[in-house]
């Protein structure tokens, strides 16, 4: 059940056959109880426009969902009627004729067609579902709203925590923090970084331990004796006490070169065992990279996503190398090996992850921003059962139509190279949660 408030408007005629219609009507509320946490629906079809406004005098007046079902035809008459009271977008909804031949016993779809025509006549954001409530299609389509919807309202409250400034040249970790906010809802928190790490290094041990532990219950050859493993659990640890204070669910980190240089260790162990346990992290101060994180893992239930560079093109194989230099949930890591302690590779100092990540289904996404406005760049792909192509952690990732074009096209509509992949088809969700945003989707699917 999703926490999304949804304005059902079941419209009819009674000159038509309202025996299927009432069928139908049911079918849809039914399903509808069963998703929504808050849904506004009344006991009959409405009729007449004097019932429809009735109702409306008594439903949710900021619903965030207005689902408009032509249960048979009617005239624009009933649209018009409900642009005077709502300004939100409109799902405009018919369902299928019973049956082919004889009476037209619905004519919902050209009820459908004259309220869509009204909608764009008055400029009114809108979108078309056809078919019945039972149906597959249709389930999976308002699911699709319902998540993405869910989301959308996430994002209205979402503090995403930045650890330092970005490195030098990495331009496209930034964002401009009043846009962002007028444009997804979400806040920047900054922390200081070198705060954090004196404060971190004089926490007593009954603070980090538990952290540490649960590093290496999870990750192979992990040395709890090790100077950067100490390190990394109480920097951890005081930070996770942080975000947790101030209901921070997202991080941007700066890694470099600050971890190395005035810590002594890496970051990549701290962003793997955040992500791992809910609070998505980016490295490099990657704050649109941390937000596309956190989308893919609502749209998902809760699934860990992975955040990477595009390294690698294979021909051969129609794939592309996805990379990092240390960090992945500790649950991406591919059943063979499970997720393996190691050290930087240029660095040389831990603790970081080795792995290669394990096969299946997954959607790559990037919240982009451009000079002017944002986008969604969403592809599919298949996370093939190949081992760890380069030190660090890596996937290699079957794309769908050819690789080579996709990678050109991708270089010159200059996406930033930080992608973030989950291991599901959200693909559905992001393009409904792209509209919602008012943001172009563009898809490689």
């Amino acid at each position: 059940m999703f926490d999304v408030s949804v304005a059902y408007f079941p419209i009819g005629r009674k000159t038509f056959d309202m025996e299927t219609a009432n069928r139908y009507f049911k079918e849809t509320k039914s399903w509808l109880q069963k998703y929504s946490m808050n849904l506004s629906a009344p006991q009959e079809i409405l009729t007449s426009v004097e019932e429809l406004e009735a109702f409306i005098q008594g439903a949710n007046q900021k619903p965030d969902l207005l689902l408009f079902q032509m249960i048979t035809f009617a005239d624009a008459e009933f649209i018009v009627k409900l642009m005077d009271h709502y300004k939100q977008s409109i799902l405009v909804w018919s369902v299928r004729e019973p049956e082919i031949g004889g009476r037209l016993r619905l004519n919902s779809l050209t009820g459908g067609n004259s309220t869509c025509n009204a909608l764009k006549y008055f400029k009114r954001d809108y979108d078309f579902l056809l078919g019945n409530p039972t149906e597959g299609y249709t389930q999976k389509k308002l699911l699709s709203k319902l998540k993405a919807k869910q989301v959308q309202k996430k994002l209205s409250t979402l503090a995403v925590g930045v650890v330092g400034e970005h490195p030098p040249g990495f331009f496209f970790s930034g964002t401009d923090e009043l846009e962002l906010k007028k444009q997804m809802g979400v806040r920047v928190h900054h922390l200081h970084l070198h705060d954090l790490f004196k404060k971190s290094m004089e926490a007593p041990e009954e603070e980090w331990r538990p952290m540490l532990e649960s590093a290496a219950s999870k990750v192979v050859g992990l040395n709890k004796d090790e100077e950067t493993a100490i390190k990394f659990a109480k920097f951890s640890s005081h930070l996770k006490k942080y975000i947790d204070t101030h209901g921070i669910k997202a991080t941007a980190v700066r890694c470099w070169p600050d971890f190395f240089t005035e810590m002594g260790a890496a970051a990549c162990s701290t962003l793997s065992q955040f992500t791992e346990d809910g609070v998505v992290s980016s490295c490099e101060s990657d704050i649109h990279g941390a937000i596309t994180m956190y989308i893919q893992r609502e749209l998902s239930g809760g699934a860990a996503p992975y955040l990477g560079d595009l390294v690698h093109l294979n021909e051969e194989s129609n794939s592309v190398v996805f990379w990092h230099c240390g960090a992945g949930a500790y649950s991406l890591a591919h059943p063979a090996t499970g997720a393996v302690a190691g050290v930087h590779p240029n660095r040389k100092l831990g603790f970081t992850l080795e792995f290669g990540l394990k096969p299946g289904q997954v959607t790559i996404a990037r919240l982009s921003k451009l000079s002017d406005c944002y986008r969604m760049l969403i592809m599919r792909g298949e996370a093939l059962d190949r081992p760890q192509c380069f030190n660090g952690t890596t996937v290699e990732v079957q794309l769908r139509g050819d690789a080579k074009t996709v990678v050109h096209s991708l270089m010159m509509e200059g996406f930033e190279p930080h992608y973030s992949i989950i291991y599901d088809d959200a693909v559905e969700e992001l393009i409904e949660l792209s509209k919602m945003l008012g943001i172009e989707a563009v898809t490689y699917l």
